[in-house]
């Protein structure tokens, strides 16, 4: 089915609670649109049935004619085993899914992180358009990273480059389910928040209920809320610092936090190694869509 021009992208997001699929044309447009439930309960074989299922929905959308696919997933294929790592869909784990999906789909595919699908989208259709190196940030319930340059995610050879968020900004500070100390992700990620809370306040809260007491001035969040701000802007310039990108963008729910663009932008001009905070920090344009959307762009023929 190979053809240096195919006239279709399909795009595959595999989440841990949703399956979509998007198909669009060469200019990218969206031609169709679908999701469904993972049910990641049922097991490994029960998603491969999953995918085949919505992929061919798709392939009939466009009457079988020749197309690209890609599939974007939480976790990588790792370059030692080929098999998949790192997913928090658990049951993909050590499973050989890029093998799999192709013999089942009989089509090559690409699978990427999603972080990497993020970056890409928005590097090419939304808030990073234009620019040459974007690096794409989602802080959700973790944190990840992807990096595009001229147009093409960069994996590098182990399939980590952009894990900014498995970066230790203390060494002494609380452990992160990969097993090191003071990530990244358990300082500023949604999740990583809302543990922190608990631990000093034995109480309880969702991020956006931490974020509402600090904008009404509640006195015992503001000193939480100004380590938010430091952490980030302490990681952030780090990132500045090595990879000196043309623009940041912003994504998963932690981003909706207005004044990350304001308090904690100032952050990240103290901790960086310039005299002149530059690089633009801001909000992703394409929402969840970029996910999908980056899958499909991600593609091989």
């Amino acid at each position: 089915m190979a053809n240096n021009n195919p006239t279709f992208r399909i795009g595959i997001d595999l989440g841990g609670t949703k399956i979509e699929g998007v198909v669009l044309d060469t200019d990218h447009k969206i031609l169709f649109r679908e999701r469904t439930a993972t049910e990641q309960e049922h097991g490994y074989e029960h998603i491969l049935q999953k995918i085949k299922q919505l992929y061919h929905r798709m392939t009939r959308e466009i009457n079988q004619q020749q197309h690209t696919l890609g599939i974007g997933t939480p976790g990588a294929i790792s370059a030692r085993s080929g098999l998949m790592k790192n997913s928090n869909t658990l049951c993909l784990n050590d499973k050989p899914l890029l093998q799999d999906l192709h013999k089942l789909l009989g089509h090559a595919l690409n699978i990427q992180n999603d972080a990497n699908c993020f970056a890409q989208a928005e590097a090419i259709l939304g808030a990073g358009k234009g620019h040459e190196m974007v690096f794409g940030v989602i802080m959700g319930t973790g944190c990840g990273g992807g990096i595009v340059y001229q147009g093409n995610v960069i994996t590098g050879p182990q399939s980590i480059a952009g894990e900014w968020g498995h970066m230790s900004i203390d060494p002494d500070g609380p452990e992160c389910y990969c097993g090191s100390k003071g990530c990244v992700e358990v300082f500023i990620s949604g999740g990583g928040m809302e543990d922190l809370y608990i631990a000093e306040f034995n109480k309880k809260l969702t991020l956006p209920e931490i974020v509402a007491r600090y904008r009404n001035q509640d006195a015992d969040v503001q000193e939480f809320m100004q380590r938010f701000f430091t952490n980030f802007g302490r990681s952030m310039a780090n990132l500045i610092n090595i990879l000196d990108p043309d623009i940041i963008v912003l994504g998963g729910g932690v981003s909706n936090i207005n004044e990350l663009y304001s308090e904690g932008r100032r952050e990240v001009a103290r901790f960086i190694f310039n005299d002149d905070c530059s690089t633009p920090i801001v909000k992703h344009q394409l929402g969840d869509s970029a996910g999908v959307l980056g899958a499909a762009l991600i593609g091989k023929a």
